[in-house]
């Protein structure tokens, strides 16, 4: 027994100056439970309403007022239009639309009965279903409320529509979701683990003393995967298309460049990854459990970022998946173009550049 306890003793010693064990023991399942306690949520807050109010009479202003006075919504503007909801839901500038019918408030007081449309996009299948009920809950309150004491009590007829996926399919959602998460793993670990490789096997000290440049290099390896990266790209399309019936409205050409831009920022970052890695298994952890959470919980993918905490909303911003889910969503379901995505592009390619750069500079350092 007494072997036996130095034997132990001995192991909780080595856990104890292992600086990466003990982040793993310790510090993942805090960072998870954080995480996790935030970011899951059926709760729906600071929804982007657009307002269409044919009417603009003291009844459609008293239901208005009574919704964003509620806590979960936030009055994206006013609209002239129908023409303009598909504009305000392209540019992502709200997520639902309130249409009050002509002459609302005479209605009410004439027929006793008026008709309100909820129009919701739908491309999160989720955040638009728990929208849409959340308000016509608050709707069905303020009609009780100036119902009481009346004897011919009000009718409104609620109307929902959804945008974009009108059968609120689930896979409308998250195949451009799975894409972002597939891509991005696959891209930066198999980059980085292969890079590590080299350097355990003693196989890159040979590359090291050829004519080749560190830039050269890192091409060298990167190339087939981005070729290859690429095709699961393209499987990943064709297979939620004809498949789940994912739809893609914009131009294949605009959405196969984004996706090949993407890669291209993945394998930078897989680059980077391999030259802060000691070893494979760390570059295994780094990949998975630094891309792998994040992108699922951080990027929108499931959870509407909106809902998190204003932190949780800034490290969001960091998630090249984020600005990736966005420009898919916008190009299969919507159909937008280049006008619409510039913003989210121009973040990719910053991230691109920011990894690219960054992983040369320390590449030439460990040659050094």
């Amino acid at each position: 027994m007494k072997r036996f306890l130095g034997f132990v003793l001995k192991e909780f010693r080595h856990i104890f100056r292992d600086t990466r064990t003990l982040i793993i023991l310790f510090g993942l399942p805090v960072v998870m439970i954080i995480l996790f306690g935030y970011v899951v949520t059926n709760e729906l807050r600071d929804i982007r309403v657009g307002v269409l109010d044919y009417a603009r009479d003291e009844s459609s202003e008293d239901m208005l007022q009574d919704l964003f006075s509620s806590g979960y919504f936030i009055r994206a503007g006013e609209l002239e239009s129908e023409k303009d909801i598909e504009k305000i839901f392209k540019s992502g500038a709200a997520e639902e639309v309130i249409l009050i019918e002509p002459h609302f408030g005479d209605k009410i007081v004439r027929e006793k009965k008026a008709a309100i449309r909820i129009i919701a996009d739908a491309s999160n299948a989720n955040a638009a279903q728990l929208a849409a009920n959340y308000t016509q809950a608050i709707i069905s309150q303020w009609i009780m409320k100036q119902n009481s004491g009346i004897a011919v009590p009000w009718q409104i007829n609620v109307k929902p529509r959804m945008f974009y996926n009108e059968e609120l399919k689930g896979v409308n959602m998250f195949v451009p979701g799975l894409m972002a998460l597939i891509l991005m793993l696959i891209s930066a670990l198999m980059t980085s683990v292969t890079i590590t490789r080299e350097k355990e096997m003693g196989t890159m000290e040979a590359l090291l003393v050829s004519p080749l440049r560190p830039i050269e290099i890192i091409m060298g390896k990167v190339t087939p995967y981005i070729l290859l990266s690429f095709i699961n790209a393209i499987t990943i399309i064709i297979l939620g298309y004809f498949v789940f019936r994912v739809p893609v409205e914009g131009s294949i050409i605009l959405l196969l460049a984004e996706c090949m831009l993407y890669i291209i920022l993945a394998l930078s970052l897989g680059v980077f990854i391999s030259t802060v890695a000691k070893s494979q298994q760390m570059a295994m952890i780094i990949s998975l459990l630094g891309l792998m959470l994040p992108t699922i919980l951080l990027s929108g993918f499931i959870f509407p970022i909106d809902n998190m905490p204003l932190i949780l909303q800034w490290f969001s911003a960091l998630m090249p998946a984020r600005w990736f889910i966005i420009i898919i969503k916008n190009i299969m379901l919507k159909g937008t173009g280049l006008l619409y995505i510039w913003k989210e592009t121009l973040f990719l390619l910053f991230f691109t550049l920011f990894f690219m750069i960054n992983a040369i500079k320390r590449f030439k350092i460990r040659l050094e």
